[in-house]
């Protein structure tokens, strides 16, 4: 194949923000203080699922495997991006673009797969509560994380090479932050629609699918709750679920309108704000989400910080 690419040899140039001089240093204040502040509280939350055995089952497992891949998720680009805020250096190597695109796109799926087995958790323990420890035994919880990261690294492994090869006729300046798939596709001199459709298709099963099964599930808990005739039984199971509902709402609603629309239609401006939400935002979030609405986390927190 001819090495047409010149990016293949120099890298890339990530603009980023720099048509706004002014914005940049807001950005890498508020950027730094959000990317410490998830990296703090994912940390903090796979220690204390680690740490106190009350909390070795399989909804806390699968929690804990949700902060390390918001951890991952996050540590792929901000880094990069934040040295780039910080300077007028905003290059990035090809092989560092590969790395993150990689990254970008295999943690990322992974999370989508993972939001529906927790749903699916959620669904066993509030639908078959007596039967809950023998339907999420220990062997299933590891399969169904096993089934996330196969049909993740896929995905990232069917893609990324795809992206990467597009004849770029020597074009290397990226009109976002990071090395991401729609920004990658639109630098192309030749026609990348077959590389489009197909990315469309791949997220509507990785993307879509997963959330049919979210709704399901849901709408299964939703009748059972309601059958609930104590007050204070309604309450419980409304506080276990509402956590993961809104870490999914959250979620998915900026993944939904920066990738199910055929051609990419949003703006570039609309595209960098909605990665840096779904990339930055939700991980900082999702441990506050969980720590201040779950008993149970902020009893092991405090008997944790305790012992030390």
């Amino acid at each position: 194949m001819e090495k047409s690419n010149d990016s293949s040899e120099y890298g890339f140039i990530l603009e980023g923000f720099s048509d706004r001089p002014r914005l940049e240093m807001v950005l890498f204040i508020v950027n730094f203080t959000l990317y410490s502040v998830a990296v703090l509280g994912n940390i903090t939350i796979i220690l204390v699922c680690i740490l106190d055995p009350r909390l070795h089952t399989p909804m806390y497992f699968f929690l804990a495997n949700l902060s390390f891949l918001d951890l991952c998720f996050s540590t792929s680009c901000i880094p990069q991006m934040l040295v780039n805020l910080w300077g007028p250096d905003k290059t990035i190597s090809y092989a560092g673009c590969v790395v993150q695109l990689f990254s970008f796109l295999s943690i990322g799926s992974v999370e989508c797969i993972l939001l529906a087995v927790m749903a699916y958790d959620r669904y066993a323990a509030v639908c078959k509560p007596l039967h809950y420890m023998v339907i999420m035994h220990p062997q299933l919880c590891v399969r169904l994380m096993a089934v996330a990261w196969g049909v993740g690294l896929a995905n990232a492994i069917i893609m990324s090479p795809l992206a990467m090869t597009l004849s770029r006729c020597g074009r290397r300046r990226i009109n976002h932050f990071l090395c991401e798939m729609p920004a990658l596709i639109k630098m192309a001199c030749v026609d990348a629609r077959p590389v489009e459709m197909l990315s469309f298709t791949l997220a509507i099963l990785i993307v879509l699918l997963p959330l049919t099964l979210i709704l399901v599930s849901y709408g299964y808990i939703a009748a059972a709750v309601l059958r609930i005739k104590s007050a204070a039984g309604r309450s419980k199971a409304f506080n276990t679920c509402s956590s993961h509902l809104t870490v999914v709402s959250l979620f998915y609603g900026s993944i939904i309108y920066m990738y199910m629309q055929p051609g990419n239609s949003s703006s570039q401006d609309q595209g960098k704000f909605l990665t840096l939400f779904y990339n930055l935002v939700t991980p900082m979030l999702n441990p506050l989400i969980y720590t201040l609405r779950n008993k149970e986390m902020k009893g092991a927190l405090k008997k944790v910080c305790g012992r030390h």
